[in-house]
């Protein structure tokens, strides 16, 4: 018995010392729980742009307007109809509610009525929403149904009610959502994981061997990079020719514009690997730091779930990451995705990036 205990004694030290083993036993979890509750939690509700059309102009409409910007998930873009519709089509909207004229007339009647008795036939507010995105459709449908319930309450007839109709937005599919949303995360994996062999080189003097040779710095350096954009390229090929056999997803963008985001993205992440490389000492430190970053990219940056799904101090965090753009950019042109930001902002976040990443590396990347 006394051998047991000393043996699992012996054996609770080794794991307690074990750095690596101690993270994906203990803290992975926990940082899933905290994640994926701080996202998902009661207090966290989805964000909808929503076009305001109001063709009454009363004060009554007004009043109504007001109602609905009270609504946490709302935010509300005021204009014409034909601009509004046009914003929904081109997914800058997710939803238009259009007030006609005679609604202010409807409610004054209705607060001077004294009758209980449903008028024949009650103004009809205009939700369109987009029936491709059944989720957020139906969010929204129970939501404007909600506020003209709360409208309608009173010692007073039903005066307001709600017609939907379906408009086809410049929307997605969940598929091809993932599909350059994948590709992104396994840009950065590429190059992210690309510092702990380098620090395993380090630690066994291969670069110090290297160092010594004639080669140049910069050729042991490029051919590292290189043979990383050409893994990326095989990653590219083989993600978008899986999504486009098996789940007819649809690359609408040029493919040259998404070749050159690919490689703008896969080499900011293989600089973001030799900053990583420059300051961690072992390989042990390189597989924790690579971790550690690793999940508040893929989890915080839109990856795997819109940034709508997020509360707003988490989409500030989600604003810092250079993966937030990367699949973003992918998206946009891959298959025609409503943008987060502008392409030329993410592009220029990315470039931003990568001369910083390499700056930082250029001057503290040890070789020995």
């Amino acid at each position: 018995m006394s051998s047991l205990l000393n043996l699992t004694r012996a054996n609770i030290k080794s794991f307690v010392r074990d750095r690596a083993a101690l993270f994906w036993t203990i803290a992975f979890p926990l940082i899933f729980i905290v994640l994926f509750g701080t996202i998902f939690s009661s207090g966290s509700v989805a964000h909808y742009k929503i076009g305001w059309v109001d063709e009454d102009g009363t004060p009554a409409s007004a009043a109504l307007r007001d109602a609905f910007a009270s609504v946490p998930a709302f935010h509300l873009v005021t204009g014409t109809r034909d601009v509004e519709l046009a914003s929904m089509r081109s997914g800058d909207v997710q939803s238009v509610i259009i007030v006609p004229k005679g609604y202010g007339l409807a409610a004054a009647a209705a607060q001077s009525s004294t009758s209980t008795s449903a008028p024949a036939t009650p103004v009809q507010l205009t939700l369109y929403t987009d029936p491709s995105q059944q989720t957020d459709a139906s969010v929204i449908n129970g939501i404007v149904s909600a506020v003209v319930g709360r409208v309608n309450q009173g010692d007073r007839p039903t005066f307001v009610g709600v017609q939907t109709q379906a408009i086809e937005a410049q929307s997605i599919s969940g598929t091809a959502y993932f599909v350059p949303s994948i590709l992104a995360m396994a840009l950065m994996q590429l190059g992210l994981f690309g510092a702990i062999p380098l620090v395993q080189q380090r630690e066994k003097l291969i670069l110090k061997r290297l160092n010594a040779t004639p080669l140049r710095r910069w050729t042991l350096v490029g051919s590292n990079v290189l043979m990383r954009l050409l893994i990326g390229i095989v990653q590219t090929l083989l993600i978008v020719g899986v999504g486009a056999r098996l789940f007819d997803v649809a690359i609408v963008g040029n493919p040259i514009e998404v070749a050159l985001i690919v490689a703008l993205g896969a080499l900011m992440f293989i600089s973001l690997g030799y900053v990583v490389a420059s300051f961690a000492p072992t390989e042990e430190s390189a597989n924790m730091i690579t971790s550690i970053l690793q999940f508040p990219l893929m989890f915080l940056s839109g990856i795997f779930f819109p940034l709508t799904l997020m509360p707003d101090w988490l989409r500030t965090v989600a604003a810092l990451l250079p993966l937030t753009y990367l699949g973003d950019a992918l998206r946009q042109v891959m298959v025609g995705g409503a943008p987060f930001a502008p392409l030329a902002v993410s592009l220029l976040i990315l470039a931003v990036w990568l001369v910083a990443c390499f700056a930082i590396s250029a001057r503290y990347f040890k070789w020995q």
